[in-house]
Formats: structure tokens, sequence, C-alpha cells
């Protein structure tokens, strides 16, 4: 992989978290201005593999990014990045923060600083962006911007040129974003003995209990979930899949069962990719659910016959 896409422009935590990954990468890092559009870029193979957000510690899952997982060409999740996140207020030189109007930033962002704002910038109007640092670049380079002062990461600050007005400004001290680096199939990671596996799931039909006969496909064998998220398909209202993170690799025994269980009661399995977890923490498995113990209850039930 030469050509990496990531959720630009340049000074978004997107960006810190590809740099990251790619530290020991040699590659050409591209800009885009969605996570729609870097994705799409990545289906027409304009590029290899894509960083984009898809959970934040605060604000739970990004459903740009998991929409745009759910439909369309396959994609897989090859590995994740946890980017610690620290907000400052910043304007154009010259701005005193009484004089600030309205503020940019990205809606993920706006929720993690609204705390912030209220106590300092009460009447202050808040206007969407694409990205924190779209709302930087925005202010550096537009005559006639619609906002006074960008919320953003303090590199994309010093990026753009914008002076300080507050720093860390967010109300979660330990505030985090999980990345994913996204590629088209054909390149799923080893085990690691810490991974992660993430599918998304669609339900036959609506009726009690179908929710339940799901998540007892991984409760009956020992996987451990991490993350639940109900997203609607967009056919009708109340039409709903789910997009789920777990324990485990496609090549261990327990994860291969659970799917193939959940293969079976579902409408749709969407398989996202089995990957490294970012904090290498190595799962917990129960007794009686090590890839041995699997292999064992098979080549029992296999003599009986």
């Amino acid at each position: 992989m030469t050509r990496f896409g990531y959720l630009g422009p340049e000074g978004t935590f997107c960006e810190m978290a590809l740099r990251q990954w790619a530290a020991s990468h040699e590659g050409d890092h591209h800009p885009f201005g969605s996570v729609g559009g870097a994705l799409r870029a990545l289906r027409d193979g304009q590029i290899d593999a894509a960083m984009v957000p898809i959970e934040n510690s605060v604000e739970g899952g990004v459903s740009a990014t998991l929409d745009a997982l759910s439909v369309g060409e396959q994609l897989h999740i090859i590995g994740e990045v946890l980017v610690p996140i620290t907000f400052v207020l910043a304007a154009r030189p010259g701005m005193p923060l009484a004089q600030v109007r309205a503020v940019g930033t990205h809606s993920h962002a706006w929720a993690q600083v609204r705390g912030w704002m209220e106590a300092n910038l009460p009447d202050a109007a808040y206007l969407p962006t694409l990205s924190t640092a779209a709302s930087a670049q925005t202010l550096a380079t537009e005559s006639h911007p619609s906002f006074d002062a960008a919320v953003c990461a303090p590199g994309a600050a010093a990026r753009f040129g914008l002076d300080v007005l507050a720093d860390d400004i967010g109300d979660n001290g330990g505030a985090v974003t999980r990345f994913v680096l996204v590629s088209r199939p054909g390149h799923l990671p080893p085990p690691s003995g810490a991974d992660k596996t993430t599918v998304v799931l669609f339900q036959k039909l609506d009726r009690p209990g179908g929710l339940l006969e799901l998540l007892e496909q991984f409760a009956v064998r020992g996987v451990n979930m991490v993350r639940l998220e109900s997203r609607p398909t967009g056919e009708a209202m109340g039409s709903y899949c789910f997009s789920i993170d777990f324990e485990g690799h496609l090549a261990e025994e327990r994860v291969r069962e659970s799917l193939i269980g959940l293969k079976r009661v579902c409408a749709d399995v969407r398989f996202l990719g089995s990957y490294p977890r970012a904090d290498g923490r190595p799962g917990i498995i129960d007794s009686g659910m090590q890839d041995a113990d699997f292999v064992a209850a098979r080549a029992w039930i296999d003599a009986l016959s």
C-alpha cells in the first residue's frame, strides 16, 4: 500500500491518526473533504487505503462512517488507531474572544466543547463544518467566513496561521477518538492474540426477541462484544441494522462458529474485518471456549457416526 486517503484537510485528527499508523509505511497521503469521498476514492481504486473516524469516547459512533461501510461495495477494516483529543478555540489574528459571535467546527467536536462554550461564549452561534481542520482552513482562506472562530486541533491552528484564543476547551479531559484504516478485501491481517472483529447484522424480521437471538450467538460461544449500535437502513421507518465490534479474529474457532450462527439467523451479515486492537489488550476466553475445545467437540461428534 502506497496511496493513503484521510478525512481532510491537512491538520485533522484523522491525519494525525494516519501519520501515527503509517510511521513505518512509505506512501502518499491524500486529504478528502468527507468520509464518503475518501471511501468512494478507495472503492474506485484511486487510493489503497483510507483512514476514517468510527467512534468517539464522548459522542459514540460516527454515523457517516458506519453508514458508508454498511452499504455499497465491500470494504474491510485492517487496523485501528486511538488518538487523544485536545481542542483549542482559534481565530484570525486580531480577533478578541469577546467579539466572537459564531463558531465553526465538526458536530462531534461541538458536542465535546458545549459546556465550555455555554460558560464562556453563551451567545455564540454554532455553524457545522466537514471537519475541525476545515473550520480552521475556512478562517484562513476565505475573505468573508461565516464564523469568527474555529474549534480545532492545536496543530490545525498553527498550520493555518490562526491565533489561539483558548487552550484545552474540551469538556472531557480523557476524550479519545478511534480511527480505522479501511482497504478493499484481500488484506486480512493475521491473528495477533489481541484482535477485534467488526460486522453489520441485518434482521430477517422485526419481532420480539429478534435482537436477543442475534446476541445469543455471541454469548453461547463466549465472545465478548465491545460495541453495539443500531443504524437506520433507510428502507423504511423502523428498519434498523446493527453495527457490532467484538473480541477475537476470524481465524479463531469461537468467532467462526459465531459468524456461522449469525449467518443462519440473519437476513444478511456484512463482515467488515478482523484486525489488531489498538490498545493491544487480549480478550478473556472462558473455559471451554478455546480453539482446542471446539476442535475436540467436533471430533467427538464426528466419531459418533
